[in-house]
C-alpha cells in the first residue's frame, strides 16, 4: 500500500472493566494480555507494512506509549497528547490535521490500541477493500461478522454484503440478548468495531458540514499546540471547550458517504474478562490460567495471578484475578459490573483504581513493597543512562541502598558513586538526584521516613523529561 496511508492509533481508553489488571494510569492497552507483546504493540505491528503510526494518547501515558513503540523500533510519525478525554471524534480530527501536514492525499486507518485481531491476513484484505472505498470519497467503518449473540457491542445494519462492502442502513446501540440473537439470525447485522478508513480531507469536509463547531474547536486547540520533546501537546484550555462526542455520533450516523467493510478476522475489543477468556487458549477443562495457578475439579474459569499461588477447587465460570494489591472474584456472567468496583474505589478516596503497586516512570519503575506509620519501603529500578529529576522533599528523608548496578547520587551539590551494598542518606529538604551511569538496570531499596510520604511532596528543580 502507498505511503500516504497513515495508521492512527487511539490510545486514550482507561479499561475500567479489566480492573484490577488495568488501572487509570496504566490501562489495558499497555498490558500483555494475549501475547508477549502489549496490546498497543500488537496494534502497531498489525500495520508495520504502512508508514509509522500517528499515536493519539493521554498526556499521562506519553512515556509509556513512546517506550513501548521504541521497543519495537517504531518512531511514530507524531505523538499527539490529549490533555483530557474528549471521546473519539476530537482525537481523530487531531490526527487528520496532523496527517494533512504530511500529505494532502492522506488516508487515515483509525485503530483502537486495545483490540485483538487474530487473523492479520484477513484484516489486511479487508483494509485493502476499505482503502479502495476511501479513495473514492467514502467514509468507511469495519463491521465484524458476529460469532454469537453479543450484548456488549453496538451493531451496524447493512444493506448487501455480497461483495464484502455495503451501504450502511443504520447504527444500533448495544441490544438485549433476545434482540442480539435476532440480529445474528437475520444476517444483516455486524458488530461495530470502532475502526475506520477515510481520507483526512474528506473527513474534515464532511464534519465541517455536519458539525462545524466541533472541527473549529479542535482546530483551534491543535493550532495552539506546543512541542514537548517528541510530543505534540494540544492546548488544554482550548481542547477543554471541544465537544465530548464519538465519531459515530458526530459523523458516521449522519453522513450519506458511509460504507461498511465486513471483517472476519478473530476480532475482539477485549472489553471484559469474559471476552478475554473467549480469545485465550484454554486447557481441556476450559480454563485459562495465567501465572502460578492450579485447578482441581474446576471448569471454564479465567484465573490470573501476578505474584502468588492461586488454587481453584470445585468451581466453574469464575474470573479470579490477583495482583500485588488487589483480588477480584466474579462470575463470568457478571463481569460487566467490574466498573462498579472502580466507581466504589474512586468514591471512597482510595487509589487502587489509579495505580498498580508497581508504578512505571519514564526513568524506570518503583514497587511499594511495604508501608506503615511514618515509613515506606520501595524497590526502585532505574534504566541504563536514565536519571530521576533533581528534587527535594519537605516532609520526608530517604535512605538508598544499592542492590545491583551502579548509582551516581548528588546531594546538595556533592556527587557520590555507589555500587552494590553501599548506601546513602538524604535528609529532609536536601536537593538530590539519582542517575544510572551504567549499561544495566540499577536496582536499589529506598526507605522513606517522615510525617508525610505522598508522591506530591516533590519539588522539581530540573527534569530531563520536562515534568512539572
Amino acid at each position: 500500500m502507498s505511503s500516504f496511508i497513515f495508521p492512527v492509533i487511539l490510545s486514550g481508553g482507561s479499561g475500567t472493566r479489566l480492573w484490577p489488571v488495568s488501572r487509570k494510569h496504566y490501562p489495558k492497552q499497555f498490558l500483555k494480555l494475549t501475547s508477549e507483546l502489549t496490546m498497543l504493540q500488537e496494534t502497531a505491528m498489525r500495520v508495520t507494512h504502512l508508514r509509522a503510526p500517528i499515536l493519539v494518547c493521554n498526556d499521562s501515558h506519553r512515556f509509556i506509549g513512546a517506550e513501548q513503540l521504541q521497543q519495537l523500533g517504531i518512531k511514530p510519525t507524531a505523538t499527539i497528547l490529549e490533555p483530557l478525554a474528549r471521546n473519539t471524534a476530537p482525537a481523530i480530527i487531531l490526527a487528520a490535521l496532523n496527517a494533512l501536514q504530511h500529505s494532502e492525499e492522506a488516508i487515515l486507518t483509525v485503530l483502537a490500541a486495545d483490540h485483538v485481531i487474530k487473523d492479520k491476513a484477513a484484516f489486511h484484505l479487508a483494509l485493502e477493500q476499505a482503502v479502495v472505498q476511501a479513495q473514492q470519497g467514502c467514509l468507511v467503518t469495519f463491521g465484524v461478522v458476529p460469532t454469537k449473540a453479543e450484548t456488549g457491542y453496538g451493531y451496524i445494519q447493512v444493506e448487501d454484503l455480497s461483495t464484502g462492502v455495503s451501504d450502511i442502513v443504520r447504527f444500533v446501540e448495544k441490544p438485549n440478548l433476545a434482540t442480539a440473537q435476532a440480529y445474528v439470525e437475520d444476517g444483516r447485522y455486524l458488530w461495530n468495531s470502532g475502526m475506520f478508513v477515510f481520507k483526512a480531507a474528506t473527513l474534515l469536509d464532511e464534519l465541517r458540514n455536519l458539525a462545524p463547531e466541533l472541527v473549529s474547536s479542535v482546530e483551534q486547540a491543535y493550532n495552539a499546540a506546543s512541542t514537548d520533546l517528541d510530543f505534540i501537546r494540544v492546548d488544554e484550555a482550548l481542547f477543554a471547550k471541544c465537544p465530548d462526542i464519538s465519531i459515530d455520533y458526530a459523523l458516521m450516523e449522519k453522513t450519506s458517504k458511509g460504507k461498511v467493510v465486513a471483517l472476519n478476522a478473530g476480532w475482539s475489543d477485549v472489553g471484559s474478562f469474559s471476552s478475554l477468556w473467549d480469545v485465550m487458549d484454554k486447557n481441556d477443562a476450559g480454563n485459562v490460567n495465567i501465572g502460578d495457578v492450579h485447578n482441581i475439579d474446576s471448569q471454564n474459569c479465567l484465573v490470573q495471578s501476578e505474584n502468588q499461588f492461586v488454587a481453584t477447587v470445585g468451581v466453574q465460570d469464575l474470573v479470579v484475578i490477583g495482583t500485588k494489591d488487589s483480588i477480584l472474584v466474579a462470575h463470568k456472567d457478571k463481569v460487566q459490573k467490574v466498573k462498579d468496583v472502580v466507581q466504589y474505589l474512586a468514591g471512597t478516596g482510595r487509589n487502587e483504581h489509579l495505580l498498580h503497586r508497581e508504578v512505571h516512570r519514564p526513568w524506570g519503575k518503583y514497587d511499594s513493597v511495604d508501608n506503615g506509620h511514618r515509613y515506606q519501603v520501595k524497590r526502585i529500578t532505574v534504566k541504563p543512562g536514565a536519571s530521576l529529576s533533581k528534587q527535594m522533599h519537605h516532609h520526608r528523608a530517604e535512605h538508598w541502598i544499592v542492590v545491583s548496578g551502579t548509582a551516581v547520587v548528588e546531594v546538595d551539590g556533592t556527587e557520590t558513586l555507589l555500587s552494590e551494598n553501599q548506601s546513602v542518606y538524604i535528609p529532609v529538604c536536601a536537593v538530590h538526584r539519582l542517575t544510572n551511569p551504567g549499561k544495566v538496570n540499577l536496582e536499589l531499596i529506598e526507605v522513606q521516613s517522615g510525617s508525610y510520604l505522598g508522591e506530591d511532596d516533590i519539588v522539581r528543580f530540573d527534569d530531563v523529561y520536562n515534568r512539572s
